[in-house]
């Protein structure tokens, strides 16, 4: 491994996968994917992209192979390798949850003793029976877990839930969160100085990127006689820009307005004359 060129572990496929390079490439980190092979190079950043499968990302961060991965952290906590997270990046969220047969009437967490659970996560289901002094038999099993109580093979089942559609189209409910979860960086807990360096600049990049998200950048004409009432609506960064316009009775003020509140605060202005809204997306935002 080069020592000026930083080494990233992605998923070869899937979700993950796509979201991860999404990042990259608005952080305008330029990955080729015409001809993927296992080491790919970017042709603009120090970065060299080494695809693997999910559960080998932990170890591969934690060994050096690679200098820092992206996983879900279920995936992270579950291989409990010495690896340090470095940020959670916000998306693909699911949680790992135990369900059981819908028939039964759940009393509460007592109902799993002396169960058999069947799961993909061993390590940390296990430190969840612990800790809740519960007495289960853990059936470890890979791929298809949500069938198991459907054939006899276990009485629950202890996996990851998305939008919970799989667990329906089983006849399970599910009964227990025990870990909410989404992608998070990892990285080598012995990074170099150069290659500390080259971290620093691409989370420079993903957090100008993330800071961006559902934010939207809206101009407006404003009468100048509403002005303050105007500006005490938007919950803007800091204060709006507010640019003279040719008629001395209006202005033109600029600002960014979350996504979660903007239909709510564009009926405000409009109700206090702002006029002439425009609204345009944010690529990337640096604080």
């Amino acid at each position: 491994m080069q020592e000026n060129m930083l080494r990233i572990a992605v998923q070869s496929k899937g979700r993950l996968y796509e979201d991860t390079m999404n990042l990259l490439s608005e952080a305008d980190i330029k990955i080729s994917a015409s001809k993927r092979t296992l080491l790919v190079h970017s042709t603009n950043f120090p970065l060299e992209v080494l695809y693997l499968r999910d559960d080998d990302i932990p170890q591969s961060v934690a060994s050096g192979v690679a200098d820092i991965g992206v996983v879900g952290e279920n995936e992270f906590v579950e291989r409990h390798e010495d690896a340090a997270i470095i940020q959670h990046l916000g998306f693909s969220k699911c949680r790992l949850s135990l369900a059981i047969p819908k028939s039964v009437n759940y009393p509460g967490i007592e109902w799993f003793n002396g169960k058999k659970i069947a799961t993909s996560y061993p390590y940390i289901l296990n430190r969840f029976l612990e800790e809740n002094d519960i007495k289960a038999e853990i059936h470890v099993i890979t791929g298809s877990v949500e069938i198991s109580p459907g054939i006899g093979l276990a009485d629950g089942i202890f996996d990851i839930v998305s939008s919970g559609s799989t667990l329906i189209s089983n006849n399970l409910s599910e009964v227990e969160v025990v870990m909410k979860s989404d992608a998070v960086l990892i990285g080598n807990k012995h990074l170099s100085d150069e290659k500390k360096k080259i971290l620093a600049d691409m989370l420079f990049r993903i957090e100008a990127v993330r800071n961006a998200e559902d934010k939207k950048y809206v101009r407006m004409n404003a009468p100048k006689a509403r002005l303050h009432e105007i500006i005490d609506v938007l919950p803007g960064l800091k204060s709006p820009t507010v640019i003279p316009l040719a008629d001395e009775e209006w202005c033109s003020v600029h600002t960014v307005l979350d996504q979660k509140r903007f239909w709510e605060i564009i009926g405000k202005l409009k109700e206090l004359g702002a006029q002439g809204i425009l609204v345009t997306p944010i690529e990337k935002m640096i604080l």
